[in-house]
């Protein structure tokens, strides 16, 4: 069957497993009707929109009840796709769950692909392309602040401002027209000159005041991949079991216990980091734990931010030395573990060595130190504070990094031709791909293998 935008579509929106709930999402011209067939309840047809309808699932073949339901009925254009929209909810559990959506595909409906339903919202005008990828980014949030930052976008902030930055390109491009059509003045060059510089200014600044938010950005929205690291036995798989408050990570005294690397995901002050315990790092010949330290290595390369774990009971070895050397390439906070037992290690001789990188003080035993771990952390990241930030759209996403990074270029080149003196009609041509860059973060003009690609992304029933 050749799959067309006006078929009707059908999918599991809810995860899979047992669970309270199970929702099957149905939209498309033919939803109600073909939910109808199966639903014995009230008639559908004639129920008001945005409503919930008590009643049983049945299979037509047999009249025998597949599961007791509530029917959720979404009549357009109020709806997610702009489409009538149909959701049953039913038990939780694989059994109902996948006998009912047999049954609606059985009966008029497709199964939809990945991402289809907001691919349909975008299609039909409910989102723009930003809004779309916020959606993503929403349900992939792991911290408060990036659920914000997504919440904004989902709500238009940066659509909006692409858009005005859009409609001045345009303004200044249609008075240029005008200009070039109407040559007669002449005082009409110099004057469109100054008009285009002055319009590429301002766009670049703000474009570029977009891409100032871009690590922060995208910090929020992909975590900040965080390695752990030091020599054997300074608390690095305590430290991990601290932060993700549990017991991950084996704990003991015998050196070498931790032989491989780590994932997790947590959430200190706000900043979602990617959690990267490693082997302790030293020389040894058992090929095992040899192993885990050459990854060990690898992470510290891989890394947006080291943490390095010296234990302060015990002087620096050259171990210590030589991964104060290895890490000092990559953004490091240096933490001075064990503060519970007497110290072997002078503090100001240890900041000379670690070039001035902040040096927190913890006793992971006893739980010091962790909140200032946590807020150095969140300050080196976002040193001027995500709360101040609140009006202010920030740029998450990689796709419109790179956009923005070609806009900024493009208005570059106008202002680099304006200055070489090169006529006006030549110079807005960077103006107009300038123009077209932005219309692609909002989806104002895009390629159809883009929209396959982006939703491709999604899971099934969103």
């Amino acid at each position: 069957m050749v799959k067309t935008d006006q078929d009707t579509i059908a999918a599991i929106s809810t995860p899979v497993g047992e669970g309270g709930i199970s929702i099957i999402r149905v939209s498309g011209d033919d939803a109600l009707p073909v939910v109808q067939k199966l639903f014995r309840g009230k008639d559908l047809a004639k129920v008001a929109t945005h409503t919930i309808n008590y009643g049983h699932i049945v299979d037509p073949s047999n009249q025998q009840e597949v599961d007791e339901v509530m029917v959720s009925v979404m009549r357009a254009p109020r709806t997610y796709t702009r489409e009538d929209v149909i959701e049953i909810n039913c038990h939780g559990g694989l059994l109902a769950t996948n006998r009912i959506l047999q049954l609606v595909l059985s009966y008029g409906a497709r199964l939809a692909d990945p991402g289809e339903f907001t691919q349909r919202a975008f299609i039909n005008g409910r989102l723009d392309l930003s809004q779309a990828e916020a959606v993503m980014d929403l349900i992939r949030a792991k911290t408060d602040r990036s659920m914000d930052v997504a919440l904004h976008q989902l709500d238009g902030d940066l659509s909006r401002l692409i858009r005005q930055l859009r409609q001045d390109i345009l303004d200044v491009l249609a008075q240029v027209e005008v200009n070039i059509d109407y040559p007669e003045y002449d005082a009409v060059e110099e004057m469109t000159s100054q008009m285009l510089r002055e319009k590429a200014t301002m766009v670049k600044e703000r474009v570029s005041g977009l891409l100032k938010t871009a690590q922060q950005g995208k910090v929020l929205r992909d975590g900040l991949a965080t390695a752990i690291i030091g020599r054997p036995n300074v608390g690095k798989s305590s430290l991990l079991n601290a932060l993700l408050h549990e017991d991950k990570a084996i704990v003991t005294n015998v050196a070498g216990t931790t032989r491989d690397v780590i994932e997790e995901y947590v959430n200190v002050e706000g900043v979602p980091l990617k959690l990267i315990d490693t082997a302790g790092i030293r020389h040894t010949d058992d090929q095992v734990e040899k192993i885990g330290v050459e990854r060990s290595r690898q992470a510290i390369i891989t890394a947006d931010l080291i943490l390095l774990l010296i234990d302060q009971s015990r002087p620096l070895s050259e171990e210590d030395r030589e991964l104060i050397t290895a890490t000092e390439q990559t953004p490091r906070m240096v933490i001075l573990n064990k503060t519970d037992l007497p110290s072997a290690i002078e503090l100001k001789d240890l900041k000379t060595l670690v070039n001035g990188d902040p040096i927190i003080q913890t006793s992971i035993l006893e739980q010091s130190g962790m909140q200032e771990l946590g807020q150095a952390i969140s300050h080196r990241f976002f040193n001027e504070g995500i709360e101040n930030r609140q009006n202010q759209v920030m740029v998450t996403n990689a796709r419109h990094i790179g956009l923005l990074k070609q806009v900024e270029s493009a208005l570059t080149e106008v202002l680099s031709g304006l200055d070489a003196g090169l006529p006006v009609d030549l110079v807005q041509i960077d103006m107009t791909t300038a123009w077209n860059l932005l219309g692609e973060i909002t989806g104002d003009s895009y390629q159809d293998e883009l929209l396959t690609e982006l939703f491709s992304q999604f899971c099934l029933g969103k």
